[in-house]
């Protein structure tokens, strides 16, 4: 363990994108950042803790229900409650929802396959740490690449997300209309992300680390990234 500050970025057996995050935040934006290995019991203190995508452990049971007890995920969940930044995306918003560290669960996707593609996100939620950079409608490119990505819970936990305003993002057309054929992986309400009560923990499916170069041909993941490095980069000053 480092006790230098930094971004963990946490790898679990089968992640595939903790290498993508980790290029993402420290080669393309500069933020100093930390591979944790799943078995590690002491994050030290980390500016900011991300969940990558892939199939932790092959996906068996469910996305993410073995890697929520994984042995670093109390270090994750006591880092959450202190108010830390918690970022869950694809396979990551998965553990998060299995850990209990945020409500619902991903289920298989509509179209019972895997979906590779672009889509479309309209921004429903502005605050840091992780969407500061955005405006409310504003609509973002990202790629999708899941198999179980369509969240869904019970409407009272659906209306409280929508009451509190922890939606963070909807899927949505090119214009920013939330349409049927929009909801690529059939998400209760077209919900593509949310965060927890205190704002500090997000969970997303589509995948922000993938879209911050102009050679991968979009750069609307920087919004969502540099947004949570604006916060923690603040926090630490």
């Amino acid at each position: 363990m480092s006790s230098t500050k930094a971004i963990a970025v946490v790898s679990f057996p089968g992640s595939n994108c903790d290498a993508d995050a980790l290029h993402a935040l420290g080669d393309v934006l500069g933020a100093p950042v930390r591979l944790v290995w799943h078995d590690e019991t002491d994050l030290g203190s980390p500016l900011a803790v991300v969940l990558p995508g892939g199939f932790s452990f092959g996906d068996y049971l469910r996305g993410g229900a073995l890697a929520a007890h994984s042995p670093v995920m109390r270090a994750v969940a006591g880092f959450a409650r202190r108010g830390g930044p918690v970022l869950g995306i694809c396979n990551g918003f998965q553990v998060l929802t299995e850990a209990g560290l945020l409500p619902g669960q991903l289920a298989r996707n509509r179209s019972l396959g895997f979906e590779c593609r672009d889509v479309h996100l309209r921004v429903e939620r502005v605050a840091p740490p992780f969407t500061s950079r955005l405006a409310r409608g504003q609509v973002l490119r990202l790629p999708i690449a899941h198999g179980e990505g369509a969240y869904y819970a019970d409407d009272d936990t659906l209306d409280r997300l929508e009451g509190e305003g922890r939606v963070a993002f909807r899927y949505c057309d090119p214009s920013g209309e939330v349409t049927p054929e929009a909801n690529v992986n059939g998400s209760a309400r077209s919900i593509a992300g949310i965060v927890n009560e205190a704002g500090n923990v997000m969970g997303m499916m589509p995948h922000p680390e993938r879209a911050v170069e102009p050679l991968l041909g979009y750069e609307d993941g920087r919004y969502v990234l540099g947004s949570l490095l604006d916060a923690v980069l603040a926090a630490a000053a």
